[in-house]
């Protein structure tokens, strides 16, 4: 009894969403160590690249322990100290930031790599849902919370965007919904969505217009050595020694190259994803379309129950088999089944913290909760679509899954949270039956 009350004083909060983390990882330390082959091979050691991220994993159930034990008030206090210094760091990758595929998204402070865009989606989150709670009225939210969203939005969302239009545009999307949850006036919603899809016609058309047709006589192996180069750093987080010494010798970018230079890629991955041309399978070239040949077949390959864990085939042929592309190796060799499960631990992710957010006394905790889940929600819906076909390639990871650095930490982290504003929730709930 004593060592049960022990276990229970550790993992607090809601046992839902404890057993939802726990199965995501499980998953996550077997596709990572399957997907990782690649890279084992290379470096003659197989469990690195899974022993590396289990370790990162039980860094980031650490952060969850300490994060479910802080009261939800004091998060409040973290955003005035977030949201600088997110921005700043913003603006730090964007000036002197380390490339990886020809993307400034990585800071390295000291020796440790940090990835700026990680730190200012949660310093969003919780701006929004600060500001959405303090602007609440018995009609909704007051008219001007809407305004101020978008500033902030301008000073987090906005620098993101040159290097990572994906991560931007989850972003919005997950602010938005927020808003809906917060009762913000439809009216003021409507008129955001139409300027939004007329800046968004704008900006397709000017990627299009500007940007230059990818080189097809580049196979998918040549686009990609700069990623392969740095994801085979030793310690399993992106290092760019290489990289640097290769930025070293290009010619300085002006302003607006900086903020257009991604034009190329963008323009690129919507040729191919509005590219509905049939090709005859003997045609089809696997060297120039690797990354998303590949994935498609190890989904066509996979069967009921799949192939087993372990004895994907395709895992060998996609340089990003352990990040981008890894749902669709869990579909390879967990099969329909194994695909639908790891779907559903993200639905149960969703609406369990949906009931939490339900039982929270004040808005604050709530909407924080909810946006916290939307964001990890919204990232595993972007990645699966594009491992599916369904969207063009973005680049994010599949939260908890994927093998990675700071992602895997500040999603452990957005758990933790959620895991302390259960407990708030349920000791206000045993006060009311208390009562009652």
């Amino acid at each position: 009894m004593d060592s049960l009350k022990q276990i229970n004083n550790i993992f607090k909060g809601d046992k839902v969403i404890w057993v939802v983390f726990f199965l995501l990882c499980i998953v996550s330390i077997i596709e990572v160590y399957s997907a990782s082959s690649s890279l084992g091979y290379k470096s003659g050691n197989y469990w690195k690249a899974a022993t590396y991220h289990s370790f990162l994993l039980l860094i980031g159930v650490g952060v969850m322990v300490m994060t479910l034990n802080i009261k939800c008030k004091f998060f409040k206090l973290a955003t005035p100290i977030l949201v600088p210094v997110a921005f700043v760091m913003l603006i730090l990758v964007f000036v002197c930031g380390t490339k990886e595929n020809d993307a400034a998204r990585w800071l390295k402070i000291g020796f440790i790599p940090i990835q700026p865009s990680e730190i200012a989606k949660g310093a969003m989150i919780l701006a929004t849902a600060q500001i959405l709670s303090a602007m609440q009225t018995a009609d909704g939210a007051a008219p001007k919370a809407m305004k101020y969203v978008l500033i902030t939005g301008a000073f987090l969302i906005l620098p993101i965007a040159p290097e990572n239009l994906s991560t931007a545009a989850m972003l919005s999307v997950v602010v938005f919904l927020m808003m809906i949850i917060g009762r913000v006036p439809l009216k003021q919603l409507g008129l955001l969505v139409s300027v939004c899809v007329l800046f968004i016609g704008l900006g397709i058309g000017s990627i299009l217009a500007f940007g230059k047709a990818p080189d097809n006589s580049l196979t998918d192996k040549e686009k990609m050595h700069l990623t392969e180069e740095v994801k085979e750093s030793d310690d399993g987080i992106p290092v760019a020694i290489k990289d640097k010494e290769k930025n070293d010798k290009k010619p300085e970018l002006s302003g607006v190259q900086k903020v257009a230079h991604r034009f190329n890629t963008w323009k690129g991955r919507i040729m191919e994803f509005t590219n509905k041309e049939e090709v005859p399978p003997e045609k089809y070239d696997l060297d120039k379309n690797g990354q998303v040949g590949h994935a498609r077949i190890a989904i066509v390959s996979s069967n009921i129950k799949g192939c087993g864990p372990g004895n994907s085939v395709e895992r060998d042929f996609l340089s990003q088999a352990f990040s981008d592309f890894i749902y669709a190796i869990v579909i390879e060799e967990l099969g329909i089944v194994g695909a639908f499960f790891v779907a559903f631990l993200y639905v149960v992710l969703l609406f369990r913290t949906g009931i939490i957010a339900r039982r929270c006394k004040n808005p604050f905790p709530a909407y924080l909760a909810m946006g916290l889940a939307l964001l990890m929600v919204t990232q595993a819906l972007f990645n699966m679509m594009v491992a599916v076909g369904l969207a063009p390639v973005t680049g994010q990871p599949l939260p908890l899954i994927s093998k990675g650095g700071t992602s895997s930490i500040i999603n452990c982290l957005y758990i933790g949270v959620i895991l302390s504003i259960s407990r708030t929730a349920a000791k206000r709930e045993d006060a009311v039956l208390a009562d009652a």
